[in-house]
């Protein structure tokens, strides 16, 4: 009634395959790099709507790890356009963006036991809290 399967199955284990596979640590450093991309990209808009020598350092050290993790291939940076009129709203909303993005990346850190990288997410995602417990005052003040 049916036709029996003549090919071994693409789920069978210890046979070798025709495409590559990746470690889970080679999966987690694809993770984090791309966590802190989104990050630095974030970083960067943030950059030219406030610039603050604080977000310059730490965009500096995101594309340090980025490029680590890259294997040495640094990360596209955003150029830096002068925005005249940074709008409050939307820096409130940028700082929320990085505030997740850092804690993703926090999580896969830990999960590769990545004491540097861990740290920075840590450290990125006190900085946004922090903005963000000030900017709904710059907000009340400006409207």
């Amino acid at each position: 009634m049916y036709e029996p399967i003549r090919s071994k199955s693409v789920h069978s284990t210890g046979e070798p395959t025709d495409y590559p596979h990746r470690s889970r640590e080679e999966e987690l450093d694809i993770q984090l790099a791309g966590h802190l991309a989104a990050l630095l990209a974030v970083t960067d808009e943030l950059l030219a709507r406030t610039p603050e020598p604080s977000l310059e350092r730490a965009a500096h050290r995101l594309s340090e790890r980025v490029a680590r993790l890259r294997g040495g291939a640094r990360p596209v940076r955003a150029a830096g356009a002068d925005v005249t009129d940074p709008d409050p709203a939307r820096v409130e909303a940028l700082h929320r963006q990085a505030h997740t993005l850092a804690g993703r990346a926090l999580v896969v850190a830990a999960s590769r036991a990545d004491t540097g990288a861990a740290i920075l997410a840590a450290e990125r995602m006190d900085a946004h809290a922090d903005a963000l417990e000030t900017t709904p005052a710059a907000l009340t003040a400006a409207g």
